[in-house]
């Protein structure tokens, strides 16, 4: 199963068959929906307090402390995010709410 956004490269024609040739399912979501994006609540506060008050001489070397952040997080912080997406999703979809982004705010 693949989540990603209705962005233009991954609702391209190419991309879709690649898509159906692995013989992944497309998780369908909403078009805007950042409320759902499990780096909001899982991994981007952690990595703004790793990132935080540090200063970059350039772009590649932010690019390397957060390659270094992400390589070094055990898989079970992966799965933690995951899991915990799918719970938020869950319950959105349980209370028959249309509008995810209002429901979110009272699932956090």
């Amino acid at each position: 199963m693949l989540l990603h956004d209705n962005a233009r490269p991954h609702a391209a024609a190419r991309t879709q068959a690649i898509l159906r040739e692995f013989g992944w399912e497309d998780f369908e979501h909403p078009t805007y929906s950042p409320d759902l994006a499990s780096s909001d609540f899982h991994l981007f506060p952690a990595l703004k307090e790793c990132l935080g008050g540090r200063r970059f001489k350039n772009d590649e070397d932010v690019k390397d402390a957060v390659k270094g952040w992400l390589n070094g997080l055990a898989a079970d912080v992966y799965d933690e995010g995951i899991q915990n997406h799918i719970t938020r999703y869950d319950k959105c979809l349980n209370v028959g709410v249309s509008d995810l982004k209002l429901a979110l705010r009272y699932f956090r």
